[in-house]
This record gives C-alpha cells, structure tokens and sequence, in this order.
C-alpha cells in the first residue's frame, strides 16, 4: 500500500478540465499497459520450463516471508522511481520494475490456478475485477468526492493484515475463505482510494506514478478475488 498525498496547488483537481481530462487519459492509458505487459510476463513466467521449480520455492517453508520482504522493498524502490522528477524514463523504469515484480509474485497462485484449479477462473476472476473497477472508478468520478480519509483505514488494515499472514506463516495455520473475502473488500477500498488519488491529490505530470499506483491496487483485487474462486471451487488450501 503505497499511500502518497501531495495537496499542491497544481494538483489535477485544481487543474483546467482540458489538462485534468488529458491526465486522465494517460494515466489509464498507462495502466492498460502496465496490465497487457503484466499479462505477457505472467504467461511466460506461468509456462516457462522453470516455473513449477520456482513457484513451489517461493511458497515452501518461510520462503514466502522472504518473497514479500523482498517485494515490498522492490515496491518502494519502484514508487520512488516512478515518482522522480529527473526524467521519465526513470518513471517508466519504476512502473516496469513494478509490473515484472507482480508477476513473480502472482507466479505461484496463478501457476495453480491455470493447471490445477480449472482454466475458467482466471478469465472469470479478470472479468470480476474488471467490473468492480469500473463500478467504482464510476463512483468517483460521478461523485466527485475526495476518499482521501480512507488513508489512514487501509493502512492500520494493511498492517492487521500482513500480522494475520506472518502469523499464518509462522504457525502454519490457513487464512481460509473469510480472509480472503475480506480481503477483496479490503482491496476494492484500495481502488477507491487511488481512484480519488487521481483526480485530487497527484500532478498533471505524475500520470505514470498514478498509473502504478491504481495498478497496484487491481492486482491486489484480482489477486484476492481469484483466492476466493479457487476456495470456493476447492482448488486451493488458502
């Protein structure tokens, strides 16, 4: 969870319509391709020779706690990147750095989801995400409001969360269906949030930062709604 609040005086919400409008449009144009790129990569992670070597030593024992140290320090690094204000190219380095480190962690959740839980959930957890997206992407911009309060929310939940996966990992016990539902509600806030980001709190010229930032939280929902498929068609023990 990347929270970054600006509040300047040239943020979008305060900009003309024509340069808010034209922000708009690259930051999702930016994250259609931050998602078709995440989709190339996680097809040839998933039916590499190498993945199910490579997935089943990133889940076994507490391999999984260092995957997630590991990912949250290349997220930062990521965000910074994609936030610099040296040049551009430095942007798209950390959003491209972002999405190849998605998909090495989605890696053995999809590996399973795609040979072993049934090849129509990942379209029907896509198409889920999809829909809730645009629902509330929709309520943001009709609404016009600012959830910027719900800051301070998703990050004591974050980390309520992450206590309840360390625990899970260190005990070994399953987080189960309810998380994971819980999570999905956790993560559709997330969007929210960064939806409300877009339009009130970041720059005209921070289109990639938003972009990665939005990207985030859908993969989180993606992430999350196909644990919840899989549990429910009894293709996985999370």
């Amino acid at each position: 969870m990347r929270e970054k609040v600006f509040n300047l005086s040239d943020s979008v919400a305060k900009s003309s319509s024509s340069a808010r409008a034209a922000f708009i449009r690259r930051t999702y144009a930016h994250l259609a391709v931050a998602i078709l790129g995440f989709i190339g990569v996680e097809y040839y992670l998933v039916h590499s020779p190498f993945a199910a070597k490579l997935a089943s030593s990133m889940t076994s024992g507490m391999s999984w706690l260092i995957v997630l140290g590991i990912f949250m320090g290349v997220s930062y690094v990521a965000n910074r990147l994609a936030l610099s204000d040296s040049s551009q190219q430095m942007q798209y380095l950390g959003l491209g750095l972002f999405v190849i480190a998605e998909a090495i962690i989605f890696l053995p959740l999809l590996y399973i989801a795609t040979f072993y839980a049934g090849s129509g959930l990942i379209p029907t957890a896509g198409l889920m995400t999809l829909l809730l997206v645009v629902g509330i992407t929709a309520t943001v911009f009709i609404t016009k409001k600012d959830f910027s309060f719900m800051g301070s929310f998703l990050t004591i939940g974050g980390f309520v969360a992450m206590g309840f996966i360390l625990c899970s990992m260190i005990f070994g016990f399953s987080l189960g269906l309810i998380f994971s539902a819980v999570m999905v509600l956790f993560a559709a806030g997330s969007v929210l949030y960064t939806t409300s980001n877009i339009l009130h709190q970041y720059r005209t010229d921070q289109h990639v930062a938003a972009a990665l930032s939005l990207f985030a939280s859908v993969a989180l929902l993606f992430f999350y709604i196909l644990q919840v498929l899989m549990s429910m068609a009894g293709g996985s023990d999370d």
